[in-house]
C-alpha cells in the first residue's frame, strides 16, 4: 500500500475554483482502484496551502493510474479546469507507506 500525499500551493483568490477541482479528482482516483482521503482546503494559518491524500495498493498501480489519467477524458477536463482557472501554482508530491499496531 502507497499513499500519496500532495502539497498545492493555490491562489488564495480561488479556493472556490481548487474546491471544484478536488471535487473533480475524488471519484477518478476510485475509478482507477484507489482510495482517497480527501482534499484539506485552508481554514486558519496559511492562506494558499492545500492537501491531498489518496492510496492505492501499490507503487506499481499509481504509476499505472498515472499512466491512464493522461488518456482518460475525465482526468483530461479535471487538468484542463486547473489550467484554465490557474488556481494552482505548484505542487509537491510525495509517497508514505502506513503503519498499523
Amino acid at each position: 500500500m502507497v499513499t500519496c500525499f500532495l502539497k498545492y500551493i493555490i491562489d488564495a483568490r480561488k479556493i472556490r475554483e481548487f474546491e471544484a477541482y478536488a471535487q473533480m479528482w475524488i471519484p477518478l482516483i476510485h475509478k482507477f482502484g484507489g482510495s482517497h482521503q480527501g482534499y484539506f482546503l485552508p481554514s486558519e494559518g496559511a492562506s494558499n496551502v492545500a492537501l491531498a491524500l489518496f492510496t492505492f495498493p501499490s507503487l506499481a498501480a499509481y504509476e499505472q493510474y498515472r499512466l491512464d489519467s493522461f488518456k482518460d477524458p475525465d482526468c483530461q477536463r479535471a487538468f484542463k479546469y486547473a489550467a484554465d482557472t490557474q488556481c494552482i501554482v505548484s505542487y509537491e508530491r510525495s509517497f508514505f507507506r502506513p503503519v498499523f499496531a
